[in-house]
């Protein structure tokens, strides 16, 4: 399958995420990151590119893959781990084969300092991580500092000390290198940070909140309080961070449809970080998707080298309980499959949903060609060639304020956006969608018919009956009957997920299934005459809510404004002003007055 990256810019997504690039032979070349991965891969597809290297990379690459993240953050540590595990040939040619901070906890047999660390793990020491930056890292150290006063002193200083340091002035130390803490009561802060750094808030608290009642009940009231001022920070932070605290390893596996081509993803979680993702595509059959699902699974994990304990799906398969035992069986322990409803695993759906619909647009796009859409819209639409021009149109407005009309032109190589129109409609009543349509409709082919220009074979309207009868009656005016005329409005009581058409003579719509060819064409060409007309429209109310009213009078420049408005004290005044009173002002004669009146009101 050959890649367009024109077709693969059109649906990459806005969001952060990361990207991968490979060559014919389907071997990685490299790894990215971006806060908007369109913006990012636009700037790769482009003539002029900067870099010798980049050059050379374009030049070998065939096909480009991305992975959807929860953030920025995530997108680097994501990043960083397919580097590592990868190792792209032009990621060490170029610059992104970094490594990512950690904290570290040393293993001192009595008082274990802590501190932020880069560079190859030993297994000496305890860490965790990767931060995304050392920002991430620095304020996460200070935090720990101030809920359990661990040292961050290196082995050298902390052996040497006579007195106790300012860290242990400013309550950030508990100064063992003194004799100030006992080993038993440090060990019990390290194991209440490392909790901490386990994303384990909630247990720790709980852990303190025991301590603080025993501490309380015994008396020692300056104990119980440190605990309570513990357990306030902690219950602080909790509120403030929204992170995956779910720390366990498990795999998202999540099905889609789109134009009989079904999509799997699956994404695979270890220690509540996204290691990365797999797309998987099949012809629809005649099974539902749950049979699909059911049968994926069991081929995908069955051959596996690991079967995940937990597997959390967007959609129960069939025969879930016997699929669980036979993966247990296989992995020999014991396999979980469930649906999450809410809380962050459902939040890992939503992930995995994000990523498919993405990778699911891009493969349909690049399995389905235009022409293919072309003859599947003509053989729907009963038409007896396919047409060569299509023409849409929309309407936009707000309660009826800034109304704007587009138009949208698609030939056999998709959308003509040169040739896009937009109409500001004037001279009608606020929110007649009707009339608006009329007068963009007759604006636009009176236009052709003066000038001699290229007809359309086939016109949409965004609308129902009401909407192609303005239509009918503009095509009629001007004796045009070789235009195929036609509106896509929703089905019976406004559902979103149903569309029909109507044509001219039928007094029942034609409906086509949405996960028909022809069906999602025409959804696209209403979509973006949609897009078009709301652009204009947002355009178009900006401008006059930031302009004066008075700038669009002819004959009213900037001194006369100024002076209206100076003699009545603003807009509001002269709106209030007669005929006779407006003429009273330096400059402006009886029939501007005249003009000025019936404008504003």
């Amino acid at each position: 399958m050959s890649f367009d990256p024109q077709q693969f810019l059109k649906n990459a997504p806005t969001k952060p995420g990361v990207y991968r690039m490979y060559n014919a032979d389907a071997k990685i070349l490299y790894v990215g990151k971006a806060k908007n991965l369109k913006k990012r891969l636009q700037s790769y597809f482009r003539e002029n590119l900067d870099s010798g290297k980049t050059q050379l990379l374009m030049s070998k690459v065939t096909d480009v893959q991305v992975t959807v993240t929860h953030s920025e953050n995530e997108a680097l540590i994501l990043e960083n781990n397919l580097i590592k595990e990868l190792r792209p040939r032009y990621n060490i040619l170029m610059r992104d084969d970094k490594s990512y901070p950690f904290i570290v906890l040393s293993k001192h047999p009595q008082f274990p300092r802590i501190y932020s660390y880069r560079g190859v793990r030993r297994k000496d020491q305890n860490y965790f991580g990767p931060y995304p930056n050392g920002l991430a890292v620095k304020e996460s150290l200070e935090l720990m500092q101030k809920l359990f006063q661990i040292r961050s002193c290196t082995e050298s200083v902390f052996n040497n000390r006579s007195r106790p340091c300012l860290q242990h002035q400013i309550k950030r130390c508990s100064a063992p290198c003194v004799g100030l803490a006992s080993p038993e009561d440090y060990q019990q802060d390290i194991a209440r940070a490392e909790l901490f750094l386990r994303g384990k808030s909630k247990e720790l608290v709980k852990q303190l909140e025991i301590k603080m009642q025993q501490a309380a009940a015994a008396l020692n009231f300056e104990v119980a309080a440190n605990l309570r001022d513990q357990i306030s920070k902690l219950n602080v932070i909790q509120e403030q961070q929204h992170v995956m605290q779910d720390s366990g390893n498990f795999d998202v596996v999540v099905i889609g449809l789109q134009l009989e081509q079904v999509g799997l993803t699956v994404l695979n979680v270890q220690d509540g970080k996204l290691m990365g993702n797999k797309n998987h595509f099949f012809k629809l059959n005649k099974d539902s998707l749950a049979n699909i699902l059911s049968a994926f699974l069991s081929q995908y994990y069955l051959s596996a080298d690991s079967v995940p304990k937990q597997i959390f799906t967007d959609l129960e398969p069939t025969d879930v309980n016997w699929l669980s035992s036979a993966l247990t069986e296989f992995s020999e322990h014991k396999v979980e499959l469930s649906v999450p409803q809410r809380g962050e695993r459902k939040q890992w759906i939503a992930l995995a949903q994000s990523n498919l619909q993405q990778a699911l647009s891009t493969h349909v796009q690049e399995t389905l060609t235009q022409l293919q859409r072309w003859q599947a819209l003509t053989s729907a639409l009963g038409l007896a060639t396919p047409p060569e021009r299509v023409e849409c149109f929309d309407i936009s407005h707000s309660q009826g304020e800034a109304t704007v009309a587009s138009c949208v032109v698609f030939n056999k190589n998709g959308a003509d956006k040169k040739s896009y129109r937009r109409f500001n409609i004037k001279d009608i009543t606020p929110g007649d969608d009707y009339a608006a349509l009329h007068q963009a409709i007759t604006r636009r082919y009176h236009r052709i018919a003066k000038e001699g220009t290229t007809w359309p074979d086939l016109v949409i309207i965004d609308g129902g009956k009401g909407q192609l009868q303005q239509a009918i009656m503009v095509f009629k005016d001007l004796n045009i009957d070789t235009v195929t005329l036609i509106s896509i409005s929703k089905g019976p009581g406004r559902n979103a997920n149903y569309d029909v058409i109507w044509r001219p003579g039928l007094q029942v719509p034609l409906t086509l299934t949405d996960n028909t060819v022809a069906m999602h064409q025409i959804q696209q060409i209403r979509d973006e005459a949609h897009r078009f007309a709301i652009t204009g429209h947002k355009a178009q109310r900006g401008k006059l809510r930031t302009t004066s009213i008075l700038e669009q009078i002819e004959g009213v420049g900037a001194k006369r404004r100024r002076e209206l408005l100076k003699r009545f004290g603003g807009l509001q005044g002269l709106q209030k002003a007669s005929v006779e009173e407006i003429v009273q002002c330096e400059g402006i004669s009886e029939g501007l007055a005249v003009k000025i009146y019936h404008h504003l009101h």
